[in-house]
């Protein structure tokens, strides 16, 4: 079927299903946006008086979606969703009991944890309060209105060690990791148990309209689909990580069909290594964090990804593609990226064409050459 916004969906489907199993297509995978030619001259709908208001009022946020589909060109995996900016007003953490003040542009929350030791199991969801019913609406709302449009997405509602980090409170977890590690492991997984009960509930809503699963991160999956993260993981070492939060994310790629890491931030990438041991981790993305080059300057890391037999997603300039395929294989890399205009970026998705190639050899083919599966190429 094809959607209002993308017409050659199905055919999208069928890569992102080839993407997800490694296998190879022809190009590598390439989400590419751009202004449409034919885009519409309304401006985009006036915002609410208030940063609550801005992201709580439905029709606004209904409004808003739909202006930017319409005036948007979708290439290659590139896919219209029903989303608009996660501030923080829809995380587990909240729904637990943490308060949020939303800002412009974000949300702050303050912790709720302040006791010696981390007293997890003490908390329940809010299912009376306002953030979580104002969420299962925005979930229902989307659900309704992008049938035959647009994907759904169950949103982004936190993850691995960032959960704990919102309740107990960044400053206070540091000295937890260290004082007590497996009181912080225990906590964590008590948390995911939690996550995964939310996700279910959340994935329940959103599955029959988004044919499977997208999430805040755009990538679409037949069947459950999170981008899994540990940005607390970017202050701590190598051992602490492996130790207290790697059995947490092992659980979580465990329950998902498909699962990226979101690698946010040169401080992260020191945690690779452990990520390209989880036997149920499909792909990472690597994101250098802001201020940074791009992620082309890391190409060891980018290598050792697609060497360790993951799927690799990098953002990068239009400008950045061919040289990426001319460093990387195609099989398996996921390229996200923006045209000026909608006559380049299908442009960009011809030229792709010509500049993949797949420098990875398949597991049959390294296991009778004598490698292991995932190893380079010559």
């Amino acid at each position: 079927m094809s959607l209002l916004y993308k017409e050659d969906w199905e055919e999208t489907r069928g890569r992102f299903e080839a993407w997800w199993a490694g296998e190879y297509f022809g190009r590598c995978a390439l989400s590419v946006t751009a202004p449409r030619a034919d885009a519409p001259a309304d401006p985009e709908p006036p915002g609410p008086g208030t940063p609550r208001e801005k992201w709580t009022d439905l029709d606004y946020r209904s409004a808003l979606a739909e202006w930017h589909n319409r005036r948007t060109f979708y290439g290659g995996e590139a896919f219209p969703r029903w989303d608009y900016g996660y501030p923080g007003h829809k995380t587990l953490a909240v729904f637990l009991g943490c308060p949020i003040e939303l800002r412009d542009r974000t949300g702050w929350r303050e912790p709720v944890l302040a006791g010696e030791h981390i007293d997890v199991e003490s908390l329940e969801l809010d299912e009376e309060g306002a953030n979580w019913n104002f969420t299962l609406d925005w979930l229902r709302r989307g659900a309704r209105e992008s049938a035959g449009r647009c994907i759904p997405a169950v949103g982004a509602f936190g993850g691995c060690g960032d959960t704990l980090a919102a309740l107990r409170g960044t400053d206070r977890l540091l000295i937890d990791v260290a004082d007590r590690p497996g009181e912080v492991r225990t906590a964590d997984q008590f948390l995911m148990d939690r996550w995964m009960e939310v996700y279910d509930r959340f994935h329940a809503i959103t599955r029959e309209a988004a044919q499977g699963s997208t999430c805040w991160f755009a990538l679409w999956s037949p069947g459950k689909f999170y981008a899994t993260q540990n940005d607390f993981a970017y202050m701590i070492s190598p051992k602490m990580f492996r130790e207290i939060f790697l059995p947490t994310l092992e659980k979580q790629t465990r329950f998902l069909d498909h699962a990226v890491h979101h690698v946010d931030g040169i401080g992260n990438f020191r945690h690779v290594d452990a990520l390209c041991e989880l036997p149920r981790l499909q792909a990472l993305q690597i994101l250098p964090g802001a201020g940074k080059p791009s992620p082309l300057h890391y190409m060891d890391l980018l290598r050792k990804v697609q060497d360790a037999g993951k799927n690799l997603h990098i953002s990068i300039a239009a400008g950045e593609v061919r040289s990426a395929l001319e460093s990387l294989s195609a099989r398996g890399l996921f390229i996200s990226t923006r045209c000026d205009s909608e006559e380049e970026a299908r442009e960009l998705l011809r030229q792709a064409e010509k500049w993949s190639r797949d420098r990875r050899p398949t597991a049959t083919a390294a296991a009778a050459a004598g490698d292991p599966p995932g190893g380079t190429a010559g």
